[in-house]
């Protein structure tokens, strides 16, 4: 019994694994998902050229607007965006499997936020019918300084406390500005002030007061379907400030009647959110709900995450790029792969012989296992496979090599050392596993590194490079080891056959100390009893 638990189920293990694999290419199936994305280099993809509405512009301020713009596309997946300084005013952001809409949403987007108490509501008058508005941009956010105009108001950007903002009511301006606001007009988001502003659709409009809580006051923001819900959520947490003036506007919003119960979240100018506060909020948790889609709920929380743009820019061109290198390329990429695999298989087929059918198999394996990772983190979290991740891969077929050669070697190492065949299997893996971590453990470690420091297609090549390892580990674990135990129970390889790669003439012993086989001497005292007994007969 003890032998039957060392020993294991490899038979099981290898199944479950396979099963697993075959389950990936069955989620495919049921989302028709059967390539991976391909990335700007490969495929193209849109190009939008912001301008600065300001004529002085320092390059501080445009680099750090590239660095947020970067951070927010890159946010959406590991896509293969490129964001870059064009002269002294201009930024170009370039992205693959991407609307020109969604593009242009993104990083136009201002972001800023805050939350204000409703003090009025009513039917709004529809989406904005801005017949200068170009189509597929969004409308320049308003200016966050002081108006020049006479008849609009000044900015101040002065917040009040929160108890000025608790006791503030609704004057005849206010009133009156409510009811001649049409959807679409621009908000000036004064947070001493009241506004007027509608929601995303111009559904609903809102007389809010000034605000209670500014965005700068964010912590951090998320995204996703919480537990019980069916729908997607953006999530916010607050910092200790905010949280304060946070816990008292909620708490003062539950003795009021609709609609000065609700507050609003207010985003660029729009009612993300109007929320009717159920208890008092004391951890500075918030939560924007609405129809999100996964696609529109990531924006948002990388746009309020990544923060607001230092500059206020103008779209001023969407175009659709063609790829940079084409089909061609990734052709020959792929022939690079192919033509890596089979020389790494017709060397372990000449060097280890029918062992080699393992490293062909385990190679099989872990291809597919990769195509089927790629094409749903495409799916999940956008993912860009480009040349750069080809790349990636191909350095991922020497690092699978590299876990063959180190349990095969250890394997005949052992029965050099006069253990026999079948123990050398065994032990032959518990010395390896240590050395097959450890390498991939640090190729994992350069890739996770390159992946946080790196921008771009770089970026993209660590990706694939940490993916391609873990999945390396995987197989060799979970099919490499049991299919190898399961060879070692056969005759061809068991007993060491010379097409085995594991024959006794090959290994340099005796075929004797392969099998576990030990001479056994013969027992001189039967001899002796005979030779006495004979002795006195005669």
């Amino acid at each position: 019994m003890a032998t039957s638990a060392k020993r294991g189920r490899p038979g099981v293990v290898l199944t479950v694994f396979l099963l697993i694999i075959v389950g990936l290419y069955l989620i495919m199936g049921l989302t028709k998902t059967w390539a991976p994305k391909l990335g700007l280099d490969l495929q193209g993809g849109q190009t939008i050229t912001l301008t600065a509405t300001s004529e002085n512009v320092t390059p501080e301020s445009l680099e750090l607007a590239r660095n947020i713009i970067q951070q927010r596309v890159d946010g959406l997946g590991v896509g293969e965006a490129t964001v870059a300084v064009q002269g002294d005013r201009r930024i170009v952001v370039s992205a693959p499997n991407v609307t020109s809409d969604d593009l242009v949403e993104l990083v136009g987007a201002t972001a800023q936020l805050s939350f204000r108490p409703v003090l009025q509501s009513g039917a709004g008058t529809g989406p904005s019918d801005d017949a200068d508005a170009v189509p597929g941009l969004p409308t320049p956010a308003p200016s966050p300084e002081p108006s020049a105009s006479a008849d609009g108001p000044s900015v101040d950007n002065e917040q009040l406390s929160i108890d000025e903002v608790l006791a503030y009511t609704a004057t005849e301006e206010d009133l009156e500005n409510f009811a001649n606001f049409v959807c679409g007009d621009t908000v000036v988001d004064d947070p001493s002030r009241a506004i007027v502003a509608c929601d995303d659709e111009g559904t609903y409009k809102y007389l809010l007061g000034p605000t209670a809580v500014l965005g700068t006051e964010l912590d951090t923001a998320a995204y996703g379907i919480p537990t019980g819900d069916l729908s997607y959520v953006v999530t916010l947490s607050l910092k200790s400030t905010g949280a304060e003036q946070f816990k008292q506007l909620t708490g003062a919003l539950l003795d009021k009647t609709s609609p000065e119960n609700l507050f609003a979240i207010v985003l660029d100018g729009i009612v993300e959110s109007a929320v009717e506060p159920q208890v008092q909020i004391t951890n500075g948790e918030a939560q924007i709900s609405g129809s999100f889609t996964a696609d529109s709920a990531a924006s948002l929380a990388n746009v309020l995450k990544y923060g607001s743009l230092p500059v206020s820019f103008e779209p001023s061109q969407v175009e659709t790029v063609s790829a940079t290198l084409g089909g061609e390329q990734l052709r020959v990429g792929i022939i690079a792969g192919l033509i890596g695999i089979a020389a790494v298989a017709l060397y372990s087929f000449i060097y280890y012989r029918g062992m080699g059918i393992v490293v062909v198999a385990s190679l099989v394996v872990a291809a597919s296992a990769t195509y089927a990772m790629m094409v749903l983190l495409g799916s999940a979290v956008g993912f860009s496979l480009s040349l750069a991740g080809i790349a990636g891969a191909i350095v991922g077929i020497a690092v699978t090599a590299d876990s063959f050669v180190i349990y095969f070697e250890r394997i005949r190492d052992e029965i050099r050392d006069g253990r026999s065949l079948r123990s050398s299997l065994v032990s032959g893996w518990e010395k390896a596993r240590g050395t097959i971590i450890i390498s991939d453990a640090v190729s994992l470690l350069s890739a996770v590194i390159l992946f946080i420091v790196a921008i771009g297609s770089v970026k993209g090549f660590a990706f694939t490079l940490g993916l391609t390892t873990m999945i390396d580990l995987a197989v060799v674990f979970f099919f490499t080891k049991p299919l190898v135990q399961l060879l070692g129970r056969t005759k061809f390889f068991g007993e060491g056959h010379k097409w085995s790669g594991l024959d006794a003439e090959h290994m340099g012993v005796s075929r004797d100390s392969l099998l576990g086989r030990r001479l056994r001497r013969r027992t001189p005292v039967t001899h002796d009893v005979t030779a006495t007994q004979t002795t006195q007969e005669a």
